[in-house]
């Protein structure tokens, strides 16, 4: 995240607490995901992907019957 100019240093302090709050909440729901075998969906320019419980990353739904 690039910032240009921020007159207010507590502006810029409460958006890093907000991203650091949000940054713990995705490691939880990805560690909890992972004990449950869930797999973790993301997208990267446009394009779907599926994190699989054991790493492997693919682009194939685990979630379809294909």
């Amino acid at each position: 995240m690039e910032i240009k100019n921020i007159d207010d240093l507590e502006v810029f302090q409460l958006g890093f607490e907000i991203e650091k709050i949000g940054n713990e909440a995705i490691e939880s729901v990805k560690r909890e995901n992972k004990k449950m075998g869930i797999p973790l969906v993301f997208s990267r320019n446009g394009e779907i992907f599926y994190e699989l419980p054991d790493g492997r990353v693919t682009k194939k739904s685990p979630f379809t019957e294909n």
